[in-house]
């Protein structure tokens, strides 16, 4: 029994010595640390993160993309603190990882050169995580409006806000999401806690290694397809599958209907206030129109808006053209399809520079 004793711990000893090394190390490194998505429940119902704390974001095995960056004293990626009362009116700015951006340094990012060429005139707090859809959308203007009484809203949207918006298709605990009831779209919370994967990958760098960097859940799954398990995944694009059937372009647009449908109640803005930013194709000749899903719903999105008296800004305007006169310019990175700060900057300014600003007054 000793002996068997002593193999077994020479054994874990073993395999213990290599993984702490590699902790180790990878604490040296610019490993992702997270975001700390904090719980929402009926007492705490709307998504924030930790707040006054620190974050790296990076990319890939070889960190191709690094970014470090903190969050305010109410939980978002902003590198302002808001305060309830202030001076100047609020401009709130809503949206998913592509506001969230905590791939790209805050003073780089569309609300962070707002807050810039605005400070005299307006104060600008964004809104925004990863993967957050239309439905919880609503749920942040709310918020915006009833705690800091923002003036105006931009909302940016883009390919798979619309089917995600759905929990038929996609749940995402800590967001609303719409759930049919009888024939009607309505919201739904979906409560979220962090569960012990979730704690143990917060503190150790390996996992956070392996889940944030690699991905290794995402390759699992792809492996287990591979051999007969799960659903295969179509090819996507503006975040939006390619290969969604027509079941799934009339459930989103019946989620594009209750989304306008609430719209007023939970904004409390006049249409005119609400500024829509639609992602589309970034490059000339890019073949979107091929990507049939993605084309019809931000068309029918952006028809339904301004059919609804909400003014519209189709990036695809403004990146398009750019990429016409720089052939050499990217929007995005090569492994990372979100806005990189060139896209940004040119949003901000088709923003700074639009008439709807101007409708704002002083």
């Amino acid at each position: 029994m000793k002996l068997f004793a002593f193999r077994v711990f020479a054994v874990l000893l073993g395999l213990a010595l290599p993984l702490l090394l590699i902790e180790g190390v990878l604490r040296l490194l610019p490993v992702a640390t997270g975001l700390h998505a904090q719980p929402v429940n009926a007492q705490a119902p709307v998504f924030h993160f930790e707040s006054d704390r620190d974050f790296t974001f990076s990319h890939d095995w070889n960190f191709s993309i690094v970014n470090h960056g903190r969050t305010n004293n109410v939980g978002y990626v902003n590198g302002q603190e808001y305060a309830i009362e202030g001076r100047h009116p609020v401009i709130g700015v809503v949206g998913d990882s592509f506001i969230e951006a905590a791939m790209v340094p805050y003073p780089e990012t569309l609300h962070g050169r707002l807050a810039a060429e605005l400070a005299d005139q307006m104060r600008v707090y964004s809104f925004a995580a990863m993967g957050a859809p239309l439905s919880q959308y609503l749920i942040w203007m709310r918020h915006a409006r009833q705690t800091y009484d923002v003036d105006a809203l931009v909302v940016v949207v883009i390919g798979n806000d619309f089917d995600e918006s759905l929990a038929e298709f996609k749940v995402r605990p800590g967001f609303h999401s719409y759930v049919d009831e009888s024939g009607e779209l309505v919201l739904k919370r979906f409560d979220f806690a962090p569960g012990m994967l979730r704690r143990v990958v917060r503190v150790s760098a390996l996992a956070r290694y392996l889940l944030l960097n690699l991905h290794a859940d995402v390759t699992l799954a792809r492996w287990l397809e591979g051999i007969g398990f799960g659903q295969a995944q179509a090819a996507s694009v503006g975040d939006a599958s390619s290969g969604i059937g027509p079941h799934r372009l009339a459930a989103s647009r019946r989620g594009v209907e209750a989304f306008f449908r609430d719209l007023p109640a939970y904004a409390d803005l006049p249409a005119q206030r609400i500024l829509f930013v639609v992602d589309g194709k970034r490059y000339p000749g890019n073949p979107l129109d091929s990507f049939y899903y993605f084309n019809s719903m931000r068309q029918y999105f952006m028809a339904e808006a301004r059919r609804r008296g909400y003014p519209v800004i189709d990036a695809e305007e403004y990146l398009v053209p750019y990429a016409k006169e720089h052939p050499e310019a990217r929007f995005e990175w090569p492994t990372d399809g979100h806005w990189n700060g060139l896209a940004h900057g040119l949003i901000a300014q088709a923003i700074l520079t639009s008439s709807w600003l101007d409708s704002l007054g002083p």
